[in-house]
């Protein structure tokens, strides 16, 4: 297994590839600015340059990876094209330059609440509109994926258990971003990850259980 991570140098994108170094999966980080990976990202990552906005850098970028863990996304700003290009846009040209790929998983970090249209987030240029049709092109691809839908993010992790869920049914909460990045990796050795939406929190009185165990819950 050889892991490509799209959004490497974003705050959970980071979290994945420290994960996927931590399990010891060789990882392709893809950066646009090379400087600031290197600062950003340890010396075990390789490091290469792409956008999800440029669809003729990824098969470059991609290069032997046999799964790509996606964590990209609009950051604030006054464009109001920014998140229809990056978490639609951008996450479309992934998914088909990992179809030409033969990748084997794909893993799509996206939020909570992406159904509900009236979400206070949507006010941000509909992000979380532009991140369900992401999900619902990813889901339509014919690619085995596993879309995870993470509270509110949380840069610290803490002592709380994961609590896991199926689409649409956890409305509220927070989730550190280390814990989002296990959920991610894990994914990729979970035969009860495959091909679901799976919505995850963090509870200090959430009972503990396995990964295999969070999975399999899922329907």
């Amino acid at each position: 297994m050889k892991a490509f991570v799209a959004g490497a140098t974003g705050q959970t994108g980071s979290r994945i590839v420290l994960e996927c170094l931590k399990r010891k999966i060789p990882v392709r980080a893809m950066v646009r600015n090379l400087e600031r990976g290197r600062e950003m990202l340890p010396p075990e990552a390789e490091l290469v340059t792409g956008d999800v906005l440029n669809p003729e850098s990824l098969p470059n970028a991609i290069g032997d990876s046999t799964v790509i863990l996606c964590a990209t996304g609009a950051r604030p700003s006054l464009d109001i094209t920014a998140p229809y290009k990056v978490d639609f846009v951008g996450t479309k040209n992934l998914v088909d330059a990992a179809k030409a790929k033969g990748i084997e998983h794909f893993v799509l970090v996206t939020s909570l609440c992406v159904s509900q249209l009236f979400h206070p987030l949507n006010l941000f240029w509909l992000i979380l509109l532009w991140k369900k049709q992401a999900e619902e092109y990813l889901s339509k691809s014919g690619l085995t994926y596993t879309i995870v839908r993470p509270g509110g993010l949380l840069n610290e992790d803490n002592q709380d258990r994961i609590v896991m869920s199926s689409a649409d049914t956890l409305f509220e909460g927070r989730i550190p971003r280390p814990k989002v990045a296990q959920v991610c990796v894990e994914a990729l050795f979970q035969p009860g990850a495959r091909n679901k939406i799976v919505e995850v929190i963090a509870k200090t009185e959430a009972p503990e259980k396995t990964f295999e165990q969070l999975y399999a819950s899922v329907t």
